[in-house]
Parts: structure tokens; sequence; C-alpha cells
């Protein structure tokens, strides 16, 4: 690892893993700052659905890019991906490194490889498939971009009708599958970067799940949702923990189903940060119990401090 540059701690995993409790421990070791990637905690009215790190674990260490927008703004990945470059550089002059924890794989991989370059596509195709999702429903979406990007299919939270029209807009317009445009070579960077990958058994990561949602509602999470029910097409609310809830606020479930569908949705959902995380090779993976400073002597001796 070169010393002339500074560097980028990324602690990855699935969710309900533990990464804010590891990321809050390495910043306190080594006197730094966090920076969230988990493109779900960006929005200030969504909170308890999110799991924001605690008023405790906020205090504990400076944290960035939690709460900091709003539903009612547009902000993409390709927003996140300059605003925590140019933040970056500010944190570098103040210390030689940083922590980036989170578990949106494709907000991870804008910041340390930089984002795929897609063509511009006709709005007429945007909204030719608004207009089937809303007279045939997501199924007939699904099916299609299972057909046409089988690989892109088996990644992508194919329950978030955003994602899926966005994959389905760029095959439409180019005849090639979303996938292919993936990048195939990484941005330069000024930093180095480490990944600390948290890991554990299937059935445990899912128990962790189940018991994490059942926290969430104790503490007022179908209350929240409800509040936002007016807004629930705005795009950051097309996500596990809320879709479900707007179903039963609309009569279409029970509030027994709508926590049992959270719970299957968020094991999905994890289902597919593995498979995500586990495709990046530079890894270090942990079980979710190691103790904080075996994490911190590992990454000492890759020379970073």
């Amino acid at each position: 690892m070169s010393p002339q540059k500074p560097f980028l701690i990324c602690v990855v995993g699935p969710t309900a893993i533990g990464k804010t409790s590891l990321a809050i421990k390495l910043a306190k070791a080594f006197s730094i700052e966090v920076i969230s990637a988990d493109s779900r905690q960006f929005y200030r009215e969504m909170c308890i659905g999110t799991a924001v790190p605690s008023k405790e674990e906020l205090e504990a260490v400076p944290h960035h890019f939690i709460q900091n927008k709003s539903i009612f703004e547009d902000y993409s990945v390709g927003d996140f991906e300059r605003d925590a470059i140019e933040f970056l550089k500010i944190l570098f002059e103040k210390n030689k490194a940083a922590i980036m924890v989170g578990g949106s794989g494709l907000y991870v991989d804008a910041v340390v490889k930089g984002l795929d370059n897609f063509p511009k596509v006709p709005s007429e195709i945007r909204e030719q498939l608004n207009t089937e999702l809303n007279e045939k429903g997501i199924e007939v979406l699904q099916n299609e971009l299972k057909k046409v990007d089988p690989s892109y299919f088996k990644k992508v939270d194919i329950h978030n009708p955003h994602r899926l029209i966005r994959a389905l807009e760029i095959y439409r317009s180019t005849g090639k599958p979303y996938s292919s445009f993936l990048k195939k070579e990484n941005d330069e960077r000024d930093f180095e970067t480490i990944f600390i990958g948290l890991t554990a058994e299937r059935e445990l990561i899912y128990e962790r799940i189940n018991q994490r949602v059942d926290k969430m509602v104790n503490e007022g999470l179908i209350e929240e949702a409800k509040s936002l029910l007016p807004h629930k097409e705005k795009n950051a609310l097309q996500t596990v923990g809320y879709r479900e809830l707007f179903e039963y606020f609309d009569g279409n479930i029970s509030k027994e189903e709508a926590i049992s569908e959270i719970k299957k949705n968020t094991r999905r959902f994890a289902k597919r940060q593995n498979t995500w995380f586990k495709k990046n090779k530079a890894i270090h993976w942990f079980d979710y119990q190691t103790d904080a400073s075996t994490i911190i002597n590992f990454i000492k001796e890759k020379n970073a401090f």
C-alpha cells in the first residue's frame, strides 16, 4: 500500500450484522470520521425503518451523509459519488484515513471505483415502462428483465420498480442488457481502499433481521410509515419496510402479513447484498463476532497506520 495516499476503510456486509458498531470502534481507535454509504439513511423523514444509528452512536464519533437529505429531493448514486469524493478530500486534509460504512454495494462501488457509463434514454421509453407498470403490474417488468438480462436480475431488488424500469429502459433503447454496461475498469482515485467485511451463517443473519424488524415495529415503524403514506410514490420510499406497510394501509394485506413481508423481503435483500459483496475479492472477511481489536491490528499490519 502506497504511503503517499490516504486510505479509506470500507466496512461492508449484509444488513443487521453489526457494521455500524464496528465502524464506530474503528473510528475511535484511529481518531477518524465516518461516512455512511447506506442509501436509505440519507433521508431525514425515514429514521426507524432505515435503522439509522442511535443518538449515542452518532455522538460517539463524527458521522456524515446520514439524514442529510429529504425524500422530496432527487438524490442519485451519481450525486452521492460526487459529494462523497469531494467530502473525502476535506477529511483527508485532517487525517490520513476515513471510514465508509454501509450495505448499499452500488454506492460503495461508486465511491471506490467510479460509476458505470450508461447511454441516455429517450423519455418516451421511460414513460412507456411506467405506463406498463401501472396497467399490468410489476410482475410483467420482472419477467421481462429475467428474460433479457438474467445476470442483473439475480442481484437487483426486483421489488423496486424504479430499479426495474432503469434496467429495462437501457435494454429497450440499446438492445443490450443493462449488465453489459457495467464498468470493467475502475476510475483512478486519490486514496487507497481497505475492505473489511462482516459475515455470519445465513440462519443467524436471518434471525438478527427478524429481531431487528420486531424492534422497529416496537419503536414505532408503523406510525412512521403512516406519516409518509401521502408521499408513497417518492423514489426514496420504494424500499423494504415502507412498501409493505403502504400495502397494509391500502387494505391489501393485514398488519401481521405486512410485518411478515418486511422480514421476508429484508432477508432477500441481505441475500442480494451477500451476492454483491462476495464478488469483490478485495474484501477481507471477518466473523461478525470477531473482536474489534483483531480487525484494528489487521488494518495496522496493512501499514495503514
